[in-house]
């Protein structure tokens, strides 16, 4: 019993994997016309039986799942083709509208879906085979921009054809289709604030092949330019049969008739040769490319300055050493900085004549010598002009005269040596002079 049940379950394995590979592989072919608005819905529910089933039985699967669209062997998708999804839980819409001159050229968009909870992928492609139509283009093009509806909500195909009712109410043409859809932020608008009923707004084209009807015509009056200009609401008769869905703004309406348009055809210059045609293939260089050598690089860079720096450097020697100019300056150069150093070195032992207040003083009341109040060794230099005798060290008491009569009082003076010899013998040596 057991192996008739594995046996059943590898079966239903095999059977998933093929099931898988053929969905991953398999082609998806569309026929879209010329000048028509083309909508294709990229499923969730598609792809959710190529990624593997919740852990646990009876799980709701609810995967977020991206999907990225690109023509093959190309990283975008075509300038024609526009592709939007709101969140990752929300399916994606692929939709625009192919002109004549992709007729007859199948574009083929290569599909990718992500699994944000596995990160697993899966890919198919998407063949568009673009359709010629005896209807395109039509003659009379009107195009309304939509205030309370978002680009995703006016793909869906039971919105789309209540407005394209509204349209064909208020024009009766015989023919009428949608031909292309276009957000407002793609027209430079403003993403809106995060409050409940606001919406991005949406543009849509549609085209008739009768002329417009009396009521698209109000627009043009000049009352209701006026109030456009002063950023009032127009009166528009017919704009009741949009009102109950749709809010359109009436300023922003376009009515173009394609057979009084004046085509402008721009010349443009040659391009020359250093720019690749509009067909054809760029062919990369050969992946064996020849080795370089930089040795003539080297010379320029480094050698060459190096030799010129040598140059430099002989020419300057030659003229200092070698040159008599360069002698002498050199010479020069020496000399007064030998004249220095003998000068410092003078100025360090000189010897000068003993000024006045080194030399004994002999008191001619007393008798008595009195030593210099400087001695040989003091620094004159550093001599204040005005020196006063107090707080002196080393000081010696010597007599001087009172006014009333013959007695004497000792004054004092600082008791030092003369160039090692003490000041009584300096005074005996000067005695016996």
């Amino acid at each position: 019993m057991i192996s008739t049940m594995s046996a059943a379950a590898v079966a239903v394995w095999l059977g998933t994997v093929v099931t898988i590979l053929s969905r991953s592989h398999a082609d998806r072919n569309v026929y879209p016309s010329a000048g028509v608005l083309f909508v294709h819905v990229l499923e969730r529910e598609y792809f959710k039986g190529e990624f593997p089933p919740y852990p646990k039985s009876g799980d709701a699967s609810n995967d977020p799942i991206t999907f990225n669209t690109n023509l093959m062997g190309y990283p975008d998708r075509p300038g024609w083709l526009r592709y939007i999804q709101r969140t990752p839980h929300s399916d994606g819409v692929l939709y625009g509208s192919p002109t004549a001159e992709h007729v007859g050229k199948p574009t083929v968009i290569e599909i990718t879906a992500y699994n944000r909870r596995t990160f697993e992928t899966a890919r198919h492609n998407l063949v568009i085979n673009i359709m010629a139509t005896e209807e395109f283009p039509l003659s009379y093009q009107a195009e309304f921009y939509i205030k309370n509806m978002n680009v995703e909500e006016m793909l869906a195909s039971e919105v789309l054809g209540d407005f394209l009712g509204a349209v064909k109410n208020v024009w009766q043409p015989e023919r009428l289709n949608a031909i292309n859809i276009t957000s407002a932020l793609d027209r430079g608008g403003r993403v809106p604030l995060p409050i409940n009923n606001l919406k991005e707004g949406v543009y849509v084209m549609v085209g008739a092949d009768v002329a417009f009807s009396s009521c698209l015509r109000e627009v043009e009056s000049p009352h209701n330019q006026l109030r456009c200009s002063q950023e009032m609401e127009p009166v528009i008769s017919c704009d009741k049969k949009f009102r109950a869905q749709f809010h359109i703004d009436w300023c922003k309406i376009s009515l173009v008739d394609i057979n009084k348009v004046v085509p402008v055809y721009i010349t443009r210059p040659d391009p020359g040769t250093g720019i690749l045609p509009e067909f054809g293939e760029y062919n990369p260089p050969s992946e064996s490319l020849k080795s370089r050598d930089y040795f003539s690089d080297f010379i320029i860079t480094l050698a060459v300055p190096s030799a010129v720096a040598l140059v430099l450097f002989f020419i300057l020697g030659y003229t200092m050493c070698c040159r008599r100019e360069g002698v002498i300056q050199l010479v020069h150069h020496s000399s007064i900085q030998k004249s220095t150093k003998e000068l410092r070195s003078m100025s360090k032992n000189r010897e000068i004549s003993w000024p006045l207040s080194t030399l004994p003083v002999f008191n001619p009341l007393s008798g008595e010598v009195v030593p210099p109040i400087h001695p040989d060794n003091y620094e004159t230099t550093s001599m204040p002009l005005m020196q006063t005798q107090t707080n002196l060290q080393n000081q010696i008491t010597i007599p001087q005269q009172r006014p009333s009569g013959d007695n004497y009082v000792m004054s004092t003076f600082r008791r030092l040596e003369v160039n090692g010899i003490p000041e009584e013998r300096k005074v005996a040596e000067a005695l016996n002079l």
